[in-house]
């Protein structure tokens, strides 16, 4: 019963990845393709004019300008067409970070279980969105995601800081569904709390040639494809759980 449970959560992962990967395609590759235009150089941001004023405009449409500002579609100028590798990889890449999601939403499902919970679809929606406010929205109050070209703090830095608050926010968040009194619940705002409060590393100046507003567009996307991945991988590990017996994780007698 346990290998049905851990192939159940494997099945639920690959689906939530590949949901995940079919949104990005759509939503959030084409302003990734676009940002990597503004970091190569192909297009410019707020361009000094020949008289040195900034360009009120916002873009270089001088003799350089490229075709994908002339053509005044930058989305689909950014889609230079299927790259098969590329995004071969960034569909492995999901499936295979999905699954983990997957094992790990299970093994705390288990968890929940073996302290009397009850396990449905609609309980397991419930616990993907609360995966995605631990794993993806907390750390992103402090650390937005990223467009290339965009300055950022050391690396080692960031990692340590969001591997703090993905775990510090998951805690939290279970004291707050399974804490008996105030004394749990209020332990559960400080650990949630105290990674923002210490707050994320960033770097002494921004800069960087991406402009904010495409910026603003990355971040929003991916936190929306992150919020429907999760919610589909909670309520498929839900119902999933749900149709296994009773004694999934009861030791069978010898």
């Amino acid at each position: 019963m346990f290998k049905r449970l851990i192939s159940s959560a494997l099945l639920a992962g690959a689906a939530a990845g590949l949901i995940a990967a079919l949104l990005q395609f759509v939503f959030v590759q084409p302003v990734l393709l676009h940002a990597e235009l503004y970091e190569t150089g192909e297009l410019a941001h707020f361009v000094p004019t020949d008289h040195g004023e900034a360009s009120g405009s916002g873009h270089d449409h001088g003799a350089a300008a490229p075709a994908a500002e002339a053509s005044g579609s930058p989305a689909h100028a950014a889609h230079p067409g299927i790259d098969f590798a590329r995004d071969g990889l960034s569909v492995l890449f999901s499936l295979v970070v999905y699954a983990g999601y997957g094992l790990l939403l299970t093994a705390a499902m288990a968890l929940a279980a073996s302290r009397g919970a009850t396990i449905t679809a609609r309980q397991g929606l419930i616990w993907g969105v609360a995966g995605f406010a631990a794993v993806q929205l907390a750390p992103a109050f402090g650390l937005s995601p990223e467009l290339p070209g965009m300055s950022a703090a050391d690396v080692v830095q960031r990692q340590i800081w969001w591997l703090g608050t993905v775990a510090a926010t998951a805690v939290g968040l279970w004291l707050i569904a399974f804490g008996k009194n105030w004394a749990f619940w209020g332990l559960a705002v400080a650990l949630i709390l105290a990674p923002q409060l210490i707050g994320a590393p960033h770097p002494d100046e921004f800069f960087g040639p991406t402009p904010p507003e495409l910026a603003a567009q990355f971040a929003g996307r991916a936190l929306g494809v992150g919020l429907a991945a999760w919610a589909f991988l909670g309520l498929a590990a839900g119902w999933l759980w749900s149709r296994e017996p009773e004694t999934a994780l009861e030791p069978q007698a010898a």
